[in-house]
């Protein structure tokens, strides 16, 4: 199966049915999100890429090593596979371990890192993203990035995102963000979060 890492031209099929985030994610909003936009992002890569050195390349070393056109086709791509593989239709609705440990030590309690995160969504002007992310050593922290902005160009590893681009919600909430990132949380799997963090210390 392609992977966030190896995925340059692939595009990577959602991990659940389309319908299955119901009623907090639609079916029409997976359709457009990950059909057309995402996949959108992808075949302008594609293009950009085409018989230059960063067509032999991971997705994440396009990331890390472009800027323009390349950097924001390249990092929207990376930052939706992201996002769409935290999701879940059974999702574990509370961090245990040492991710929970993490959360609890850096922000006072899961409610608060929520209230941040949901307070940096409502915050961010126009579209882009909201990451938990984490440095080597384990401390935690929120980033906003406007457009295709992600925290690998900073030397932080990604833990959870939020995207607030409209085409992200608003079949589903119109320009209620603030509703749909509350509903953002009830599919967040942090089971797959708590991996992600887990795997800094391997």
């Amino acid at each position: 199966m392609t992977t966030i890492a190896t995925a340059l031209l692939s595009i990577v099929e959602l991990p659940y049915a389309y319908d299955a985030l119901e009623p907090y994610i639609s079916a029409e909003t997976l359709h457009f999100h990950h059909d057309l936009h995402y996949a959108g992002y992808v075949a302008k890569l594609e293009e950009l890429t085409q018989g230059t050195h960063y067509a032999t390349m991971s997705l994440e070393e396009v990331v890390r090593n472009s800027d323009g056109a390349i950097f924001n086709n390249a990092a929207q791509a990376w930052n939706h596979v992201f996002y769409f593989e935290q999701l879940a239709p059974h999702a574990k609705h509370t961090p245990e371990g040492k991710l929970r440990h993490a959360i609890d030590e850096n922000f006072g309690s899961i409610e608060e890192l929520k209230r941040r995160m949901t307070t940096a969504s409502l915050s961010l002007f126009g579209s882009g993203w909201v990451w938990l992310a984490s440095d080597a050593d384990g401390k935690l922290y929120i980033v906003s990035k406007p457009n295709a902005g992600t925290p690998l160009t900073d030397g932080l590893t990604p833990l959870l995102c939020i995207d607030v681009w409209e085409h992200a919600y608003y079949i589903d909430y119109r320009n209620q963000r603030k509703t749909a990132v509350e509903e953002f949380w009830k599919v967040l799997d942090w089971g797959k979060v708590e991996r992600r963090y887990e795997a800094l210390f391997m």
